[in-house]
């Protein structure tokens, strides 16, 4: 019997697992599993960051929902997980982990970098970086 995954989805300002994003992916019949982490880096646009606030929309959770629907549609994924942090995060940080579970590697690294490309052009979260120097700019806003 074949069902459908039910993807482990979170938008949170706890730190993020890997241990239970990896956890999330489990399943016995999968022999590929990908896992994308995103983490706060030390320069951006030839700046010295010294941190970062990501702010989520109200609807962000629902539109990942739709994000990782629209990614189990392409691929066939055994399991599927998405989970992006809010609020202050400091150098180092795990922003972002996204990672499915799948029978074969090369869905799994495909469907995984789908779901990251699509979380990141259409889930209204918003990242506010700021630099040593004192400025600060929203990345990835009109």
């Amino acid at each position: 019997m074949n069902s459908l995954p039910v993807p482990t989805l979170e938008i949170s300002e706890n730190p993020l697992s890997l241990d239970r994003a990896y956890a999330a992916l489990a399943d016995s019949r999968s022999g590929g599993v990908a896992l994308f982490v995103g983490r706060v880096r030390e320069f951006n646009e030839g700046k010295e960051v010294s941190g970062l606030t990501y702010t989520a929309h109200p609807t962000a959770l629902e539109r990942l929902a739709d994000v990782v629907a629209q990614v189990s549609t392409r691929f066939t994924p055994l399991q599927i997980m998405a989970a992006h942090r809010t609020g202050e995060l400091a150098i180092g940080e795990i922003a972002v982990i996204c990672g499915v579970a799948t029978v074969h590697r090369d869905d799994a690294f495909a469907a995984c970098q789908l779901l990251i490309d699509t979380l990141k052009s259409e889930v209204p979260i918003w990242k506010e970086e700021f630099y040593l120097d004192g400025s600060a700019h929203w990345v990835g806003t009109p």
